[in-house]
């Protein structure tokens, strides 16, 4: 495994994700932002932000796999939410709960959430994008 997820002393530990990720790999892969459409281009769950998380994580699974990767190679996330607020944390957190017991899967590395006014289809609630580094 190409990736060491780490929770320095002195940082606080924070549930969702760690706070550095060593990587020792040799490939980069870079994965493009990731949205709420299924294989056809059709937007799962409008209005419905933990079936759009879902989605979205399903989707950095299917990209990673493609390249021989998984979830134990991202060593960063970055998502991007539409009209963030801290009271959407709940389903922020059930969409990513569910995508990892649908995948089988713990995704915590470092991330990074964004609070944004849009994005490229009104439905889209969420982006996630990732960066893995594989053997």
């Amino acid at each position: 495994m190409a990736i060491t997820l780490v929770n320095p002393s002195g940082l606080p530990e924070v549930d969702a994700y760690h706070q550095v990720a060593v990587a020792t790999g040799s490939r980069l892969v870079f994965l493009a932002g990731q949205v709420a459409w299924d294989a056809d281009g059709v937007t799962v769950g409008p209005g419905d932000l933990a079936a759009q998380v879902e989605q979205c994580y399903r989707n950095v699974a299917t990209a990673l796999a493609e390249v021989g990767g998984t979830f134990a190679d991202v060593a960063k996330m970055t998502i991007y939410v539409v009209d963030w607020t801290p009271d959407k944390m709940p389903q922020l957190m059930d969409g990513i709960g569910r995508a990892a017991a649908a995948l089988g899967v713990t995704p915590v590395p470092p991330g990074t959430l964004i609070g944004v006014a849009a994005l490229d289809v009104p439905e889209h609630l969420i982006e996630v994008e990732a960066t893995a580094v594989l053997d």
